[in-house]
């Protein structure tokens, strides 16, 4: 598998992926996205001109993906809508990238054999109670709670139902909330760093409780190359790092580390369907595919990645104020 295709290469986790698979091995890579506000070129910036290319283009566009798949061993799938407030105000976005067009990504890999990886996410499963000392496993029933979530989990059952009904050679990786450089300034833990710097007090939804897993992307980039080489086609592999924090700690980290007080951060009404909790158990990956996360320290990330921002403002400031207007239309 020489020769690789990424869909969303140009977004957060695709972008880091995409510099995670040139910087460590030799592979080719060609990068598929349609470049909306959630991908940037500038993601792709400073990689080897003989080893990368780009196209920009709509995963939904049948002939250009069937073209793309023949051109290629392998397709990484990242491209998603992903932003669940996003997907309360317009679902629809949602369901014509996250189902029509991993449908037309899989019709594609039917047409010619090309191996597929399907990266989603551990909101499929729902939640889970604060004090539940249970994680999601490969077998936990799905309980999507968003149209994002919702969506992801219907991509996920199209993935395995043409694996059984046709054959297609597929793996699918579920990841716990990622963090790091080259994410997007109106998602959690860079609307935070960003907030800071620009002498805002972060805003934290309901009591701040609510617990994510974290990983950072480089460790979710290393998972998904070990799955695509060694994973066992038709399996669900669960990708975590056993990070989990409540939001409010992470706020409090992230002030600590730009030498801000620790409560300096404000309570805003909470966003509908929150889900309280999530935890990744990714025994399986570890003891089938022998891969271990790198990034065990979660304040020595957040440190490396509010360095990243403080010093790549032109990769972030042209986000920054329409996520910003978004979230005072809501209140938030």
């Amino acid at each position: 598998m020489d020769r690789l295709l990424v869909t969303g290469g140009a977004g957060f986790i695709g972008s880091d992926f995409v510099h995670y698979v040139l910087a460590n091995t030799d592979k080719t890579v060609t990068v598929l996205d349609k470049l909306t506000y959630a991908g940037s070129l500038a993601s792709l910036d400073g990689l080897p001109s003989d080893r990368f290319r780009f196209v920009q283009g709509d995963i939904c566009d049948a002939a250009l993906v069937t073209q793309l798949f023949g051109e290629h061993d392998a397709v990484v799938h990242y491209a998603a809508e992903s932003h669940n407030d996003n997907s309360l105000s317009g679902p629809g976005p949602f369901v014509q990238t996250n189902l029509v067009g991993t449908y037309t990504l899989l019709e594609a890999a039917r047409a010619t054999n090309v191996r597929y990886h399907h990266i989603s996410t551990d909101e499929v499963y729902g939640d889970l109670e604060l004090d539940d000392p249970e994680r999601f496993t490969e077998q936990t029933p799905y309980n999507p709670s968003s149209p994002y979530s919702s969506t992801k989990a219907g991509s996920d059952l199209l993935v395995r139902a043409w694996v059984r009904s046709f054959g297609v050679a597929a793996t699918i990786s579920n990841c716990s909330n990622n963090y790091g450089p080259r994410q997007h300034v109106e998602k959690f833990i860079p609307r935070q760093i960003t907030n800071v710097l620009d002498g805002v007090r972060p805003r934290l939804y309901g009591d701040g409780r609510n617990v994510r897993d974290w990983i950072h992307a480089d460790d979710h980039s290393s998972a998904v190359l070990r799955i695509l080489e060694r994973g066992q086609i038709g399996e669900t592999y669960l990708i975590g790092a056993d990070g989990e924090k409540s939001n409010r700690d992470v706020v409090e980290i992230i002030l600590e580390t730009m030498g801000q007080p620790t409560d300096a951060y404000d309570l805003v009404v909470d966003r509908p369907g929150h889900d309280r909790r999530y935890a990744i158990d990714w025994s399986k990956l570890r003891e089938e595919l022998g891969w271990e996360p790198q990034y065990r320290d979660f304040r020595a990330g957040i440190a490396d990645t509010v360095a990243w921002y403080r010093e790549n403002e032109s990769w972030w400031r042209p986000q920054k104020a329409e996520a910003e207007a978004k979230y005072a239309i809501a209140g938030q």
